[in-house]
């Protein structure tokens, strides 16, 4: 696993586009080739986490990591250690932790939410009519019981009982309690006083609450007997944690949501117009850090106290001026694969899913990024100055624009500045982007170049007909296989890279390149070497070969040291493989193939160590 190994990984959670692990030692993480690898756009490394840019399909491909890996199923957890991060770090990473793994459900019900307030205003739908009910029950449902969501996730990022928190929130929550909170009656327990307050939408005290509950849990955990310990252990933690969080951790996680909000209201009402601007500008690069997650607590406390947010406006100019940067590099760049990736960027960029725009296409050029920054503060301030505010939580996207209506606000003091903030900020970043430019990376290719064919390689062509970039020799004794013809998805589609096959009559790998070990997998199945001019190659000895951890396999080389050509790599015993019902041909592969013109490969049928195996072409 290129991120240590999986004895490397504390956690793994995902949120719309990114695996966002936690990891005991980020050094052994292989970012190189992660970079490389074609399914993910870039690594970023923040508030703690280690996180993998995939896109828009990460959600398969994290269904996909927990179905190989030994990480708890239900979790996706293992106990954590290592050191820890800062204090900041720890924060962001435990608000992420908490929200990610239901922000989808929370976004599509906000969206929800804002077309019925739309359905409401335009006349299509009666408030009091039953088919509204039954959509706005759908819609506000997450939201009032937002508590029994936070404890549930709250208590997987603790480590402690899942269930013993949903039902503390249940307390909270109960509507014995909440009766008495709106009858005003005073109550005690063991004749202390109980502040009563209403619990639904709050995030801060059932958070709180959970984190307590964790240590309760590990105390009582120590001294109950085995025996009774699934019964014992619940009933004393409840016995203890609903009375402490209605006495003194509610009345608290209150008070310090009043706080956040207080702090917010007072730097935005110093200057809506500065604020905007701000958070319109700076917005992606606290995404781009995982800091953007310190304010989501903010804007859901706002949302609880006022019934309303200020924030989310604000950075929609932000989400959509990336999308206009990332448009004009469509329109203006002459690289077919830049041209195609801010194509479709462009359109995921109004769903509020910024991060293949921003990593693949604007902050890879860098100027379109800064573009986009100044327009987004520019249509940040116009909404800022205006006070527009946002009455249901969701991603920040298009589909937020209905959740800025108000049964008792018109469409026009609200939504329609929102759309012309917005629409001037990306009409802005498209207008920058395609008069000031960018620096364009174009391969320099001649027509000879794409002609070139590996026979004419072989017969030692005239080499003004080709750039060749690096002669790669066979690792194996064998017989060669083209790649497509491997029984294996991942290989044979190239989507780890182009390269060849080779059956193997000589249980010896040896090195194809000069150049550095990045990968030697625990079990010997597969290494990687970065060649001396930047080639990134992987050897796989055999399919499912990983199942027989280790047996039949001997490493000679550890990762980071400099090898040279036909020195050996890997022993292994190809009849142990066929005895344990594995098939022992061997993808060679080249990585970051994108990063190259071509990869041609030889036409031979039968390889010695050291023949000409492939070609990397620029």
């Amino acid at each position: 696993m290129l991120v240590g190994g999986e004895e490397n990984v504390n956690s793994v959670v995902h949120c719309a586009t990114r695996l966002r692990f936690k990891l005991k030692d980020a050094k052994k993480a292989n970012r190189a080739g992660l970079e490389a690898h074609e399914g993910v756009i870039t690594v970023v490394e923040s508030g703690g986490q280690y996180q993998v840019v995939i896109g828009s399909n990460v959600n398969e491909v994290y269904k996909d990591l927990m179905a190989i890996s030994n990480l708890d199923q239900s979790t996706g957890e293992k106990e954590e250690s290592g050191e820890k991060g800062s204090f900041l770090s720890t924060l962001i990473d435990i608000i992420s932790g908490i929200f990610t793994p239901f922000l989808g459900a929370m976004a599509g019900a906000g969206v929800l939410k804002g077309f019925l307030s739309l359905a409401t205003v335009m006349g299509w739908l009666s408030a009091t009519s039953g088919t509204y009910i039954v959509l706005f029950a759908a819609a506000d449902g997450i939201f009032n019981f937002l508590p029994f969501f936070l404890a549930f996730t709250a208590a997987k990022k603790f480590n402690t009982n899942q269930f013993v928190a949903v039902g503390l929130a249940a307390a909270l929550m109960h509507p014995m309690m909440d009766a008495a909170t709106a009858a005003g009656n005073a109550i005690t327990f063991f004749g202390i006083p109980i502040t009563l307050m209403s619990y639904a939408s709050t995030v801060i005290p059932i958070i709180l609450a959970v984190w307590i509950q964790s240590y309760v849990e590990r105390f009582f955990t120590k001294f109950v007997p085995e025996f009774i310990k699934i019964i014992l252990v619940p009933l004393l933690v409840l016995l203890v944690m609903v009375p402490l969080t209605f006495i003194a951790i509610g009345p608290l996680g209150g008070f310090i949501g009043d706080g956040l909000g207080y702090v917010y209201s007072m730097i935005y009402g110093l200057s809506p117009m500065v604020a905007g601007a701000f958070m319109g500008g700076f917005w992606q690069v606290l995404v781009i850090f995982g800091m953007h997650w310190g304010f989501v607590p903010i804007m859901m406390t706002n949302l609880s106290q006022m019934g309303y947010d200020t924030m989310v406006p604000m950075l929609l100019p932000a989400v959509l001026a990336q999308g206009g940067a990332a448009l004009g590099v469509f329109l203006k760049t002459k690289d077919t694969k830049m041209k195609a990736l801010a194509g479709s960027s462009t359109l995921t960029a109004f769903f509020g899913i910024t991060e293949p725009t921003v990593y693949g296409v604007t902050l890879k050029l860098k100027k379109p990024f800064i573009y986009g920054c100044i327009s987004g503060a520019i249509g940040g301030a116009i909404i800022g100055f205006a006070g527009v505010k946002n009455f249901a939580f969701g991603l920040v996207s298009i589909l937020s624009l209905p959740s800025f209506i108000s049964t008792d606000s018109a469409i026009a003091s609200n939504v329609m500045v929102a759309i012309i903030g917005t629409a001037i900020a990306f009409v802005l970043a498209l207008v920058l982007t395609l008069i000031l430019g960018f620096d364009d990376v174009i391969p320099t290719v001649t027509a000879a170049t794409t002609s070139a064919t590996t026979e004419e390689l072989n017969n030692d062509t005239d080499p003004s007909t080709y750039i060749e970039k690096e002669v790669i020799e066979s690792p194996l004794t064998g017989r060669a296989v083209l790649l497509k013809d491997v029984a294996d998805e991942a290989f044979a589609s190239g989507a780890l890279g182009k390269g060849m096959a080779i059956e193997p009559t000589v249980g010896e790998l040896t090195s194809p390149v000069i150049g550095v070990v990045t990968i030697v997998f625990p079990t010997g199945h597969a290494i990687g070497i970065t060649s001396d001019d930047g080639t990134e190659i992987l050897m796989h000895i055999g399919m499912d070969t990983v199942q027989m951890n280790g047996d039949g396999f001997t490493t000679h080389v550890k990762q980071g040291e400099h090898v040279t050509v036909g020195q050996s790599l890997v022993s292994f015993d190809i009849e142990k493989i066929k005895a344990a019902g594995f098939p022992v041909i061997t993808p060679i592969v080249v990585t970051n193939s994108a990063d190259f013109l071509d990869v041609l490969t030889t036409d031979k049928t039968e390889l010695n160590g050291k023949d000409y195996l492939m070609t990397v072409v620029i």
